[in-house]
């Protein structure tokens, strides 16, 4: 069976990338370059990367208690209610929207959580709570005014 000259060109040019991969592998090993020693990182105990591995006798012991894993727990706090007028009443419906003074969010709430004489203008306290659709007014209690005379 004859060997066409396509064929003989192909097995040229297989032969001839062998040959340069081997080549290239040669220079590396020359070179010196690429190995995993070279490409090892470490991190000092001040967190900058250096080529150099940390000295054994300047090892620290860390107990395992003192590491933080999560975030710390929320302190219990009690938070004072919230003080706001009345902006919307619809009584009909059974809600409304109480305007916080101390910041100016408007926040809805239910006739079920609220005193059964609340109308527009009253200024209440109440605590916010957050709902499906945002923040709630909850907890809420109309504020006595006294004016003097």
């Amino acid at each position: 069976m004859a060997i066409t000259s396509n064929k003989r060109e192909l097995q040229k040019k297989k032969e001839q990338k062998r040959k340069d991969k081997q080549k290239r592998k040669e220079e590396r090993k020359a070179t010196g370059s690429g190995s995993l020693d070279d490409m090892i990182a470490y991190v000092d105990e001040n967190g900058v990367i250096t080529d150099t591995p940390p000295d054994p006798l300047r090892k620290q012991e860390i107990e395992l208690e003192s590491i933080a894993v999560s975030t710390p727990k929320k302190k219990d706090i009690e938070e004072a209610p919230r003080i706001g007028y009345v902006e919307f009443f619809n009584s009909d419906r059974g809600y409304g929207f109480i305007r916080d003074t101390a910041d100016s969010n408007k926040y809805f709430f239910h006739v079920s959580n609220s005193p059964a004489n609340i109308a527009e203008g009253d200024t209440v306290t109440f605590e916010p709570e957050r709902g499906e659709r945002g923040m709630n007014a909850v907890r809420i209690a109309l504020v006595k005014i006294e004016h003097n005379k």
